[in-house]
């Protein structure tokens, strides 16, 4: 017997089947079922999808299913005895290199059901690619990495946050620079000064952050071994297309130390805020660039490059932003100086 379910006109009724459905489609998820008495396997079409192979021309089975993971992970992989005699079917994370030589990463998880006198009778299962999950997280480990050993190398790093109080939070490079805790931060941001210098730290970064502009300022740090260092450190605000501060972008270095730490993409969308008419006009003078040049190499009209040059306010933030990105892919460089101005270089 089969439920109806009436749909209003505007509000349709999308079953979990329909759901299913949609992510097959899309290559996402995938399911199969096994039974062990006539070893007949079934897969759904998403399944077959995701391997990159043809319903009708592949037959399903465990054994090809098999073949197509990666060595490495297929050296743990039960094998089909194993799941038919034994009942045994771990859900795992695993590789899988498709026939056209793509790799996808799965996500595995199944179930063996049992007779009465706890033989094994089938198994099933649902098969999800978290590829880009996966790669997702080997990139943000691979970037925390960097991050740590650029601080240990250098003591320099970046970092973006909100500045209210609720919200503020200090990098995981300060804190442990300066032996200050998480919550300790959020309570006073200035316990990381040395006494002498928390007044002018806190009146200083709060009047440039009120003006809304880049700026650069020396702090200095009570570190966690018990001495005391100055660094370096550059705002700058980060935008919506509304021209509303979402946070701030930070970059510090201790003085004279090694290097500088790089400006990463926060920090230059911060910068941009600070680059005015002045800076574009250089910039193509750098460059030997005509308004209409630079107006060509932004997909820009003439007149918005004339606006933007003139400092023009109704002009949206995303205007500015493809300029500059024109100019920088040219060879452009902007840089923020102790002096608070905006340097503008040719790489």
């Amino acid at each position: 017997m089969s439920l109806s379910i009436p749909r209003a006109a505007d509000h349709p009724v999308f079953s979990s089947r329909d759901f299913l459905n949609l992510l097959e489609a899309h290559e996402l998820t995938g399911s199969w079922g096994w039974t062990f008495a006539t070893d007949a396997q079934v897969w759904s079409p998403g399944l077959f999808r995701l391997l990159g192979l043809e319903p009708g021309i592949d037959q399903p089975s465990y054994t090809a299913f098999r073949a197509l993971v990666h060595p490495e992970d297929r050296l743990g992989l039960e094998t089909a005895a194993q799941v038919r005699q034994d009942g045994i079917l771990r859900d795992r994370t695993l590789r899988v290199i498709r026939p056209d030589g793509s790799l996808r990463i799965l996500s595995c998880r199944g179930e063996v059901y049992h007779d009465p006198d706890g033989r094994p009778r089938a198994a099933a299962g649902v098969v999800l690619d978290v590829t880009d999950r996966e790669r997702l997280a080997a990139v943000q480990a691979q970037e925390r990495r960097r991050r740590r050993a650029l601080f240990q190398q250098t003591q320099s790093w970046t970092h973006a946050s909100l500045y209210a109080q609720a919200q503020r939070m200090g990098s995981q490079e300060l804190l442990s620079l300066t032996g200050v805790t998480q919550e300790e931060f959020r309570h006073d941001c200035t316990l990381v000064v040395a006494p002498d210098d928390r007044a002018r730290t806190r009146d200083h970064v709060r009047a440039m952050m009120q003006a809304g502009r880049p700026f650069v300022t020396d702090k200095l740090l009570l570190l966690a071994d018990g001495g005391q260092g100055r660094f370096r450190f550059a705002y700058a605000p980060v935008r919506d297309g509304r021209n509303t501060i979402l946070t701030w972008a930070t970059m510090a270095s201790r003085t004279g130390g090694p290097m500088a730490a790089p400006m990463d993409a926060v920090m230059q969308r911060g910068l941009q805020s600070g680059i005015g008419g002045r800076h574009l006009c250089a910039a193509r003078a750098l460059l030997d660039w005509s308004m209409q040049d630079l107006a060509a190499a932004s997909g820009l009209s003439l007149s918005s490059i004339r606006r933007l040059e003139d400092d023009d306010e109704s002009l949206t933030t995303r205007t500015r932003c493809t300029a500059v990105a024109a100019l920088r892919a040219a060879g452009i460089g902007f840089t923020l100086t102790d002096g608070n101005a905006i340097a503008v270089y040719r790489k």
